[in-house]
């Protein structure tokens, strides 16, 4: 997996410090992310593949800065979000897929060429005219994944990309996913998704509060979570 360096990153959003001198250096091959709402987890992710800039502090990706070096970063980094209607901008599937290839670089014929054989890897060539206003929510999950496996970067960040997703849906996703040869940094409220996963970040108002296996980081994680279950921070507007 690529090689993630984080010295001391401050980030700022609108005023409000959402990433508090975070501080994490990882070269696993499956790294999942929890945390509460809030903590900081899909800020994070939009640092990582440079879609937004640190206030301060050093971040790396593959020995990159993904947010000043944007050509690299599309090579290096591709990026799944929970809405799949917030990252699907063109009319049909192939077009969606070819799109990404072109910001690589690639010329329009060789850009149709690739797209045409990553619908057939994915046993996927009878969609290649279909709208993609006519797909269901996992199918079009499915065509952004395609999109960025397309580009063959060696990580993939998944900003829960399950949530709202029914049971079979999201286990035909979870295969292709475990196909993927390169390093996954994977955003999820559902500590079942981290089964088999290297290890797990806990992330908890913009900090590392416990890096380590599922096995050692879930069980403090989940006794964390059901005694503030015991409370009322509901009522906490400053949350």
């Amino acid at each position: 997996m690529s090689a993630i360096d984080l010295q001391n990153v401050c980030l700022y959003i609108e005023g409000k410090l959402v990433l508090n001198q975070l501080c994490l250096e990882t070269q696993v091959k499956r790294l999942g992310v929890i945390g509460r709402n809030g903590s900081g987890k899909s800020t994070l992710a939009r640092a990582l593949s440079g879609l937004i800039e640190i206030s301060s502090g050093q971040l790396q990706v593959a020995g990159i800065n993904p947010y000043k070096n944007r050509k690299a970063a599309l090579q290096e980094i591709g990026i799944l979000f929970q809405n799949p209607d917030h990252q699907i901008i063109f009319p049909t599937v192939l077009e969606e897929i070819v799109f990404g290839l072109r910001q690589l670089g690639q010329k329009k014929t060789s850009a149709t060429k690739n797209a045409l054989q990553t619908l057939t890897t994915f046993g996927k060539t009878h969609w290649e005219n279909v709208p993609t206003c006519a797909l269901s929510q996992g199918q079009k999950h499915l065509v952004c994944l395609m999109a960025v496996v397309a580009m063959q970067p060696n990580l993939i960040i998944l900003d829960e990309p399950f949530a709202g997703l029914d049971i079979p849906t999201k286990h035909q996703l979870q295969r292709y996913l475990e196909n993927f040869t390169g390093g996954l940094i994977h955003i999820s409220h559902d500590p079942l998704d981290f089964q088999g996963y290297d290890q797990l970040l806990w992330l908890e108002g913009g900090k590392v509060a416990l890096l380590g296996t599922p096995k050692k980081v879930l069980p403090a994680y989940l006794d964390e979570m059901h005694t503030l279950g015991t409370g009322d921070d509901i009522s906490d507007l400053s949350r």
